[in-house]
């Protein structure tokens, strides 16, 4: 309804209240500070980073200590659970947990420490599970595998590519060794495709029995162990149990802290709250005794903080002017109802000072395209009755997902109120139910639309999208004249505005008695006969003042003809933003036509119990997945309507989002005491 209008602010004060002074103004979250433009050689800037970084440095510990006390003491949860909800906090009992910070840090270290620990044994028992699974083929060898022989002797332990037998095996190692040979070969192992074997020979033979392994493709194994495979894999399996037992002693350490962690949490939110003050406090100018700031602030607080700054901190306050190159940022102030379109608005851009805001209208019209577009009075009450609940159990959720639940609490209800005027509850399932398991014959249907069913008369629904699309387009239109108005531009109002008015109704009244209009209509359209005489002024006029006037910044003539006909060509991009509100008679008969065929699958199987079961499943699937595909769709094309054919009329946007000091609680909410 109204951007918030903005006063600059200037503070000059002693820095001996430079700590409250910043407290106050971040409790309050109303002042968008700005220090660049405040440079003076004589003034100093604090180095604040180190004391910022231990800051965020604790804020992250504290936030990861109590996400472990979640994750090994989880809560149970309801489907409500995914909405994160901040907790409300005294104040009091805030400055009591921040008083205790030290305590509370050691005990997030020391949850950290314990994980890190859990880390380390679970990294040590996947290292033992692998050595014995490694060793397992070995388990045949009773002496160490470290073991190379004596001083006539030489012993190898390897693998060869195949399952190849003994005999094979020894044939292989002794080719050319003449008798008797000093060569003993074992096959330990065989299995996918590998054999693991030990070979012992004497020391005169070991350069040939040496040649004939590398023949064979003998490699030694991979990961040796020193010791014998039996007893290393029971170290193993020992220190498995141990490391086991050293787990379970850490998680019970954590686990010993589940109590501390909203407590933590909290902490982590006031290091970041400290961390965002000294990230501002690096900024400020001072010089030995006093600071300086500068900013921007509602109107609306100016008053209150003034006296404030001034009566309690003995501050020096002061409003100025704006410069020429800086902008205000802005706030938007809407009802209830309003802004709720207003994180749809800001994606798109927020508006500029001096501009208008369009979030009243745009949400009127957003909210009634929507339902329009899913039109289904059950898929509208679960949207409305789910986001109500949320809302309503949650009450101190992020303000723009408030925001957001809000937008499509106000949609289901569109919806509903559209799948009521066409009469589609689940499509046409009450129908269906009644006719497959209750024995109805009935030739009308049960719930009779409040207007028209729109596959029954898709061009009737036709011609009032396209009258909603230009009324809607035609609201823009006059936004942007009453701009106009505003700035005192009479002659661009009745060039730019009211001649395309006159144009198009004058278009529109010569079109509606047309017999093709009225084919496609399906109705009659019966005027006066001065009434053709009056669109034919409409029209000529209007086009006249386009033609001479569209080209109005330029003195030669023929080029202002030229331009002024080029603009009257414009005519087609309103024919093609006109037939774009078709959407609205497209995703209507979508979501209507896919629930009645899901009914009609559902109701093939017959009214017996196994057809009930079965109608169920489908029932549930179908409805489950047309609601969520045509509410994006739904989604989507809304904002296309307001993005591309609304604010294509008269939006310009480029306002810098108001972004006050203020404190960035991510758990929490803090009930102030008032400062008097």
């Amino acid at each position: 309804m109204a951007i918030v209008k903005m006063q600059k602010l200037s503070i000059c004060a002693t820095k001996k209240h430079r700590k409250a002074i910043l407290e106050f103004l971040q409790s309050m979250g109303a002042m968008e500070v700005h220090t660049e433009n405040l440079n003076d050689p004589e003034l100093k800037k604090m180095d604040t980073q180190a004391s910022r970084s231990t800051f965020l440095k604790n804020a992250d510990a504290l936030e990861q200590a109590a996400g472990l006390l979640k994750a090994y003491h989880p809560e149970k949860k309801s489907g409500l659970s995914l909405f994160s909800e901040k907790k409300e906090v005294e104040r009091k009992t805030f400055d009591t947990i921040a008083d205790d910070q030290q305590t509370y840090v050691g005990d997030a270290r020391a949850i950290l420490k314990a994980e890190k620990t859990i880390n380390e044994c679970k990294a040590a028992v996947s290292r033992d599970r692998n050595l014995i699974d490694s060793l397992q083929p070995w388990m045949r060898l009773d002496i160490p595998m470290s073991y190379r022989g004596t001083r006539d002797t030489a012993f190898y332990v390897g693998t060869i590519e195949g399952e190849i037998p003994e005999a094979e095996l020894l044939a292989a190692v002794t080719a050319g060794m003449q008798d008797p040979i000093p060569v003993s070969v074992d096959v330990l192992d065989t299995g996918h495709n590998v054999t693991y074997l030990s070979v012992l020979c004497h020391k005169k033979v070991q350069e040939q029995m040496e040649a004939n392994l590398r023949e064979a493709g003998f490699a030694r194994p991979s990961q040796p162990v020193k010791g014998i495979p039996s007893e290393e894999a029971e170290r193993a399996e020992k220190d498995i149990r141990a490391q086991e037992e050293n787990i379970a002693k850490q998680k019970e350490k954590i686990i010993r802290h589940y109590d501390k962690r909203g407590r933590l949490l909290v902490l982590s939110d006031y290091y970041r709250t400290r961390a965002e003050k000294y990230r501002l406090l690096g900024t400020i100018p001072q010089s030995e005794k006093v600071f300086f700031l500068e900013g921007w602030i509602p109107d609306a607080n100016v008053k209150e903080i003034t006296e404030i700054l001034t009566g309690k901190f003995h501050a020096v306050v002061e409003t100025e002017e704006k410069e020429p190159d800086e902008t205000e940022p802005t706030l938007l102030k809407n009802n209830h109802f309003s802004e709720s379109v207003e994180g749809v608005l800001a994606s798109y851009g927020l508006p500029q000072h001096g501009k208008v805001d369009p979030t009243f209208l745009m949400s009127i019209f957003y909210v009634f395209f929507f339902g329009m577009m899913l039109s289904d009075a059950a898929y509208g009450i679960i949207i409305s009755v789910i986001c109500g609940i949320v809302l309503k159990k949650h009450r101190h959720l992020e303000k723009g997902l408030q925001k957001t639940l809000r937008l499509f609490f106000y949609c289901g209800l569109s919806t509903a109120f559209w799948g009521f005027m066409y009469g589609s509850f689940f499509g046409d399932a009450i129908d269906v139910i009644a006719k497959t398991f209750f024995g109805y014959t009935g030739a009308t249907p049960i719930l009779k639309p409040l207007w028209f069913e729109p596959l029954g008369d898709p061009m009737r629904l036709l011609m009032y999208c396209m009258l909603f699309g230009l009324i809607h387009l035609f609201t823009g239109l006059g936004i942007k004249g009453w701009q106009m108005l505003r700035d005192h531009d009479i002659v661009g109002f009745v060039s730019d505005i009211l001649a395309w008015y006159m144009f198009l109704m004058g278009l529109i009244l010569l079109l509606l008695p047309t017999s093709l209009f009225e084919s496609i209509a399906g109705t009659e359209f019966n005027f006066p006969s001065w009434m053709h005489g009056f669109a034919l002024f409409l029209t000529f006029a209007g086009m006249a003042i386009i033609l001479v006037m569209s080209g109005r910044d330029h003195k030669n003539w023929a080029l202002r003809i030229i331009l002024g006909a080029y603009d009257i060509y414009g005519v087609t991009s309103w024919l093609s933003d006109v037939l774009s509100y078709s959407r609205l008679l497209a995703l209507g008969l979508a979501t209507g036509v896919i629930a009645s065929v899901v009914n009609m699958i559902g109701s093939m199987f017959g009214g017996g119990p196994v057809g009930a079961v079965l109608f169920i499943l489908i029932f549930v699937f179908g409805h489950t997945m047309n609601l969520l595909i045509n509410l994006l769709g739904a989604y989507v094309h809304s904002n296309r309507l307001e993005f591309v054919e609304f604010f294509g009329k008269f939006y310009d946007a480029g306002g810098q989002p108001f972004q006050p000091f203020t404190t960035k609680n991510k758990y929490i909410e803090i009930k102030e005491e008032k400062v008097s």
